[in-house]
């Protein structure tokens, strides 16, 4: 058994000498490959380098990239919705109307006839080359909730029929030609006397946000109940009924009627959508 395992160990190194004739040189061979693929290459008698610190989940990306865009994406792979690049876009400042040039003035109009007389004061400016003095015609419209076939509705309509507002300079000659424009029976102020809106008045006739808020569309219920008018229902357990009007609840668009049941007077909320006047 001795002789046999002499002669495996006699081929074995037989064979790694045929292989390579210098074992040693194979061996620092191996690890100078592995050294290069690790990154742990020396010199000999060099000391082993520190161990790189673990780095801080959170630090600040900042600290360790100087001049690093503070605004950049942490995620620069992640794929961008619509809501992010909503949010990465700068509002809008809101202009007021009345910080345009010029000055807002009031002027009376035939009622029913606001769009032809505007379109009438369109064409003289036109024709008395008048674009750089009259600068804007506004007939101001509001949203009114009314009730139509039971249901309902929001139709525009104007807030100041018989008004039109419009943005000029405040000059002698521009108010003459517009008074004297077809359709145009006056200014509205003091003696007829042509006087600049405030810009209170301004934003609120042409509903301007508040700053930070969206535009809201002004609604306004169109009332046509009074307090103790007779009407009845037509829609609900009470149907057909008849009773008087007691209460008029504007902003949720209820009243409260005074119903006959049973011989006793009880009062009923109701929707405007669901009285009528008899």
């Amino acid at each position: 058994m001795t002789d046999i395992a002499d002669t495996t160990t006699e081929t074995a190194t037989a064979t790694a000498t045929a292989i390579d004739p210098d074992p040693m040189a194979a061996a620092r061979r191996l690890l100078g490959d592995r050294s290069a693929t690790t990154g742990l290459t020396r010199a000999p008698g060099e000391p082993r380098p520190e161990p790189a610190p673990a780095e801080d989940a959170d630090a600040d990306p900042a600290d360790h990239a100087a001049g690093a865009d503070p605004h950049a994406d942490p995620d620069p792979d992640r794929v961008l919705d619509e809501d992010d690049l909503l949010d990465r876009e700068p509002a809008e400042p809101v202009v007021s109307p009345f910080d345009r040039p010029g000055k807002w003035f009031v002027v009376h109009t035939q009622s029913g006839y606001e769009k032809k007389v505007k379109q009438n004061l369109e064409a003289r400016m036109t024709a008395l080359d008048m674009e750089d003095e009259i600068h804007e015609i506004e007939i101001p419209m509001e949203d009114v909730i009314e009730f139509k076939n039971g249901r309902k509705v929001v139709v525009k309509k104007k807030m100041f029929p018989g008004y039109l507002l419009i943005r000029c300079n405040p000059d002698d000659d521009v108010h003459f030609n517009i008074r004297n424009t077809p359709g145009i029976t006056g200014y509205a102020g003091p003696s007829g006397r042509p006087t600049p809106l405030r810009r209170r008045e301004v934003e609120s006739f042409l509903q301007v946000p508040e700053p930070g808020e969206e535009p809201q569309r002004r609604t306004k219920p169109s009332v046509s109940y009074e307090i103790d008018e007779s009407v009845r229902i037509k829609d609900g357990p009470f149907s057909d009924f008849q009773g008087q009007v007691i209460e008029i609840n504007e902003e949720q668009l209820r009243v409260k009627v005074l119903v006959n049941i049973f011989g006793r007077e009880t009062p009923v909320e109701l929707e405007f959508a669901q009285v009528a006047k008899i």
